[in-house]
Order: C-alpha cells, then sequence, then structure tokens
C-alpha cells in the first residue's frame, strides 16, 4: 500500500533571519558575555543571537531568550528590540503549530518595524507571515506577499535574503501544482548561492529540490539533494532541519521500495522531532514509517505507528495530514480483511472531510470505504461511496487541469514582462546612440576649428555609429519577433488547454445528466460551456497575434488558392505552428477524425499528391 504522501517535509522553511553557526560552544561563549553584560540594547542584541542559535536545536531555551528579549526592550523602549522579539515569539508559535498567535505576534513586529522604517524587519517579518499563509493554505496570498519581498529585496540589493525567497516561493508554487514555476525558482536561488558563501540557505535550496525531484519521479536525484542539504545541516546542528530532510530522503527511498534505507531515515526523524517539539512533523514521519510496515506486511506494527500519527495529528489540529492518516489506517485493515475496524477509520475522515472541508484529497476515503462496505455484502453503501469517490475524483481531474491552465498562464505573464524589459533595454540603447551622435554633431557644429578635418572625422565616425545603429535596431526587431512568436505559441497552446478542460467538462456534465434528475441545471451548464467553446473572440485574438507574425500568409494564401474558406484557413495557420493534431482538434473544438478528414478535402482542393506532404506546402508560404 502506498501511503498518501503530504510535501511537509519542506513547510518548516527558513524566515531568513541571519545564518548562525549553531554551536554549544558559540552559545555558551554569549551567555558569558550575557551575564556580564549591563542591561542596554547591547544584551538586547545578545538575547536575539542566542534565541537564532536556539531555535533549530532546542526549542524550550529558544522560548526563554525570546520573552527575555522582549521584557528588557520594553523597559529600556528600545523599539527596534520590541520589534524583533515579538517577531521571535512569532516564530517559536509558529514551530510548535501555535498558528494564530504566531500571526499575532507577527503582525505586533510589523506594526513596531512600521513606525520605525525598518525595512529589514519588514522584510523578515512579511516573509513569516507569508510562510503561516502557506502552513494554513492560503497559497495565493502566500505568493503575493513573496512577489513583495522579492521586489524590496531587488531593490536593495540583499542576494542571499532573495535567493531564500525564492526557495520559499518555490514551495508554494509547489503545494499549488505548479512544479514547473517552482523547479525555475529553485535554480534562480540555487545560481545566487553558487556566488555567495551561505550553506544553510543552500541547503535549504537543495532540501526543497528534493521535493520537486521526488514530484518528477527522478527519485535518485531526490536522495542525492537531500543527502548534500542533510550532511549540512548536520555539520552546523540544525536538528529541525535535519528532521525535515531526513523525512524527505525516508519518503523517497518508500517509492524505490527501498524500506531498510526509509525506515532509517524516517526513525531519525522521528528522534530529532521529539526533541525539538515538531509535532507535525513526527506525526509525518511517523505516519509514514507506518505505511513502511504495512508495504512489508508487517500489519500490527504499521497500524501502531498510524495510531500514534493519527493521536499526534489531533493534537496539531492539522485536518489534511489527519485525514491522510486516517484513510491510511482503513486501507491498512481492509488490507487484512478487518473491514469493520477499517469502517472506524473512514468514518471518523468522512466526518472530518464533511466538517471542516481540508484542502486535501478526500476521495481515497470514500474508495477506502466502498471497498469495506463490499468486504461486509453492504452493496447498497459501497454504490453509494463509490458514486461520492468518483465526484471527487472527477473533481480533482478538474482542479488539476485548471492548474496546468493557470501555470501557463503565470509562465506566459512572467516570459512577456521579461521580454518587455529586454525590449525596452534594446530602446534605450537606440537612444543613447542617437543622443551621442546628436551631441557630436552640436559639438562639431559649434566649434568651427579644423572644419574640414572634423568633417572628415565626423563621417567616419557617423558612417561606424550608422552601423551600430542599425545592429541595435536589428536586435530589437529580432527581439520583437521572437517575443511575438513566444506570444503566438503560448497563446494557441493556452486555447488548446482551455477548449480540453471545457470539453471535459462538458461530457462529464452529459454524463451527470442522464444518471440524475436536474436535468436543467446540467444543460444550462452545457449551454454556457457550448458558448465559450465557440466563441470567436478566442480566434480572433489568436489571429491578430498570428499576422503579426507571418505577416503575408494569409494574402498568399488567398491568391494562390482563392477558393480556400476561413475555416481551412484557420487550419492552415495552425498546420504552419507545427502543431499536433490533437492540439488542433482542441483549439478547433473538433475531434481528431474531423481533423483528419479536414486535411483530406484541404489537399484535394489545393490538389496536392499523396506523394506530396501538405505540411511541407504550408510552411513554404
Amino acid at each position: 500500500m502506498k501511503i498518501s504522501i503530504h510535501l511537509v517535509t519542506f513547510i518548516l522553511i527558513s524566515s531568513l533571519q541571519p545564518t548562525y553557526s549553531q554551536t554549544s560552544k558559540k552559545s555558551d561563549s554569549l551567555l558569558k558575555v550575557y551575564n556580564k553584560q549591563p542591561d542596554d540594547t547591547t544584551k538586547v542584541n545578545i538575547l536575539r543571537d542566542l534565541y537564532a542559535i536556539a531555535l533549530y536545536n532546542n526549542i524550550n531555551d529558544a522560548k526563554k531568550y525570546a520573552y527575555e528579549q522582549l521584557k528588557l526592550s520594553q523597559k529600556l523602549n528600545y523599539k527596534k528590540g520590541i520589534g524583533y522579539a515579538y517577531y521571535n515569539i512569532g516564530t517559536y508559535n509558529r514551530n510548535v503549530d501555535q498558528g494564530d498567535s504566531a500571526k499575532s505576534y507577527y503582525k505586533k513586529a510589523l506594526e513596531i518595524f512600521g513606525t520605525i522604517n525598518d525595512r529589514k524587519g519588514e522584510f523578515q517579518t512579511s516573509h513569516a507571515l507569508a510562510t503561516q499563509e502557506n502552513y494554513e493554505g492560503n497559497y495565493d496570498e502566500a505568493i503575493k506577499i513573496a512577489n513583495k519581498n522579492i521586489k524590496g529585496r531587488l531593490a536593495v540589493n540583499d542576494s542571499a535574503r532573495l535567493a531564500g525567497v525564492y526557495i520559499f516561493r518555490a514551495m508554494v508554487y509547489q503545494n499549488k501544482g505548479s512544479f514547473k514555476i517552482a523547479y525555475d525558482d529553485i535554480l534562480a536561488a540555487l545560481a545566487i548561492y553558487e556566488k555567495i558563501d551561505e550553506p544553510l540557505w543552500k541547503a535549504d535550496a537543495l532540501n526543497t529540490l528534493l521535493a520537486l525531484e521526488w514530484t518528477f519521479k527522478n527519485y535518485e536525484k531526490a536522495i542525492e539533494h537531500g543527502k548534500e542539504a542533510l550532511k549540512i545541516y548536520k555539520k552546523h546542528d540544525d536538528k529541525v532541519f535535519q528532521a525535515t530532510c531526513s523525512n524527505g530522503i525516508g519518503q523517497v527511498y518508500f517509492d524505490l521500495k527501498d524500506y531498510e534505507n526509509s525506515e532509517k531515515y524516517l526513525l531519525e526523524s522521528i528522534a530529532l522531532s521529539k526533541e525539538m517539539q515538531l509535532l507535525a512533523m513526527e506525526g509525518s514521519a511517523t505516519r509514514n514509517l507506518g505505511g513502511v510496515y504495512i508495504a512489508q506486511n508487517k500489519y500490527e506494527k504499521g497500524i501502531k505507528y498510524l495510531q500514534a500519527a493519527i493521536k499526534i495529528h489531533r493534537e496539531t489540529d492539522r485536518p489534511v495530514e489527519l485525514l491522510s492518516t486516517l484513510s491510511a489506517a482503513g486501507v491498512a485493515n481492509n488490507t487484512m480483511n478487518l473491514p469493520e475496524k477499517a469502517l472506524v477509520y473512514f468514518n471518523q475522515g468522512a466526518q472530518l472531510f464533511e466538517s471542516k472541508r481540508p484542502s486535501g484529497n478526500a476521495a481515497g476515503l470514500y474508495e477506502g470505504r466502498s471497498k469495506s462496505y463490499e468486504l461486509m455484502k453492504n452493496y447498497h453503501k459501497a454504490l453509494y461511496d463509490y458514486k461520492e469517490f468518483k465526484a471527487l475524483n472527477d473533481s480533482v481531474f478538474d482542479s488539476d487541469k485548471t492548474k496546468q491552465i493557470e501555470e501557463l498562464r503565470t509562465i506566459y505573464d512572467t516570459e512577456k514582462k521579461e521580454q518587455q524589459i529586454v525590449l525596452q533595454e534594446k530602446e534605450i540603447d537606440l537612444l543613447e546612440e542617437k543622443a551621442k551622435v546628436s551631441n557630436l554633431q552640436r559639438l562639431l557644429l559649434g566649434g568651427g576649428l579644423l572644419l574640414s578635418l572634423g568633417v572628415v572625422g565626423f563621417g567616419f565616425y557617423g558612417f561606424r555609429q550608422k552601423i551600430k545603429r542599425n545592429k541595435l535596431e536589428k536586435e530589437k526587431v529580432d527581439a520583437e519577433l521572437a517575443f511575438k512568436k513566444k506570444e503566438l505559441t503560448t497563446h494557441a497552446l493556452h486555447l488548446a488547454k482551455k477548449n480540453e478542460t471545457l470539453e471535459s467538462l462538458k461530457q462529464k456534465a452529459e454524463e451527470l445528466k442522464t444518471s440524475e434528475n436536474s436535468g436543467n441545471g446540467y444543460q444550462q451548464l452545457i449551454r454556457t460551456i457550448n458558448f465559450d467553446l465557440q466563441n470567436d473572440n478566442n480566434w480572433e485574438n489568436f489571429s491578430k497575434y498570428f499576422q503579426e507574425v507571418h505577416k503575408d500568409f494569409n494574402s498568399n494564401i488567398k491568391q494562390k488558392f482563392p477558393e480556400v474558406t476561413s475555416n481551412e484557413i484557420r487550419l492552415m495557420s495552425l498546420l504552419k505552428m507545427n502543431l499536433s493534431s490533437k492540439e488542433i482538434a482542441n483549439i478547433l473544438n473538433i475531434s481528431q477524425e474531423g481533423i483528419k478528414k479536414a486535411r483530406y478535402r484541404l489537399r484535394k482542393k489545393l490538389n496536392i499528391t499523396t506523394e506530396d506532404s501538405l505540411q511541407d506546402l504550408v510552411l513554404s508560404l
């Protein structure tokens, strides 16, 4: 049995505070200085350093230092110290899964940093707030805050922490299912870390890359990145991230069916999570370990760990994790042919899902309960739950399709902005060259000395400048054309994806219409989808982009083949772009068989023999 694995390994991402060598030796040295220091701002800053060291290897000490920092800062009326104390208390609460308290303290910190105009403190705290939004599944809000953070850090040239925000944003995009965008963000972060010496942040990037490679099923690469990250965390005694990384590596080994290594890393994660009081991480690793034992038919041991994970998830109020673990326990009991016991877990899961509607996929829950009822020969209830499973599974399918379109749109928007920047830079270069020539002309006209020599010199210089200017103009035109081609291709693919999704929804609505009584509602949905599928505005936008890239294409067709219809011109335009038959079918909203017939009729109209290629002819126009 394969346990449903959530990517909690990477939730505990760094809050971008300064990197410290987290060793007891440094802590002891700071404590000696602290005990001799009078009550002043220096003492406050020492407490902040002590907190940073303790946060990832002794959580109770971290809490103590944060509250001492707040008390002393308030006594001194040291605003900056109060702001960072609130921030530190918030981060402590986040790490022990007290989300409401964490957000409350972060907002207090932001208020303080705003009044004293501390941008660094604002960046750091807003990022921590974004991390909490990600915890709670508010991914769009987390990305919005991250984008603002990136813009601010670029403005102040804060490269190291900028890379950290890229890592965080990658994690959020990963949670949204936008894996391509997430991967690009991680590569951007690693490119920065190649130039600066920030080993812990590099480890964070590798840790997140482990999750992405696992998603792409590149298991060997995932383990390679995970072990490199784990080595750095151990060197710096970072126990929190040792726990998260070990859990991640254990998950990958599970998928490889290397249960011995999976058990080893998951046990390591559980031990560190207990030491650091990381309940959410302990629950995740405990559930995953239960899955390892179930997969080896060690059912009694596996159920024991799954029950322990359920207890932990109830304490942390993590409904998504609890739902996944309850489902896993139910499936395990079904496998053992104990449907009555399985039903207890599935019923608890169903009650949780129906009351809280967590963002996780509950389809497997109803599929498992349907199997339990089937084993108990209660076929009526089995059928009812199977229908629930199908409905939820279809909604997840539709959600995945929507995510694919959203990711395509995000990539398109990002590339469009980047290309616009390139075009602006070309325009600036061109204007600067023109300004140089204009200034030289004024200088020569105003001078009057060595006129003949000046004219000759200017003529030669002007010739060189003209060549340079022509080159810049050509580069600008090339850049514009490349941009338009990319815009055209992206628009076509987006159109194909949208139509494919709408057609899929239409088919499901048709199926539901035949099995339900509420035919009128489904008929209205089908009519709405049909209207969108047949909307000519989409084609008009595509046609506009196409004409900008292939200016004479339509006129050449009309001149050489006047009998060609507008629909056949549409088909030829898409053939010109080298799109597949499936993509063309989706864009034109007809079947692939319909595309074959359309191509056949077009070949006859263009008088093309069986030996000649329709594609080659279209490409030559």
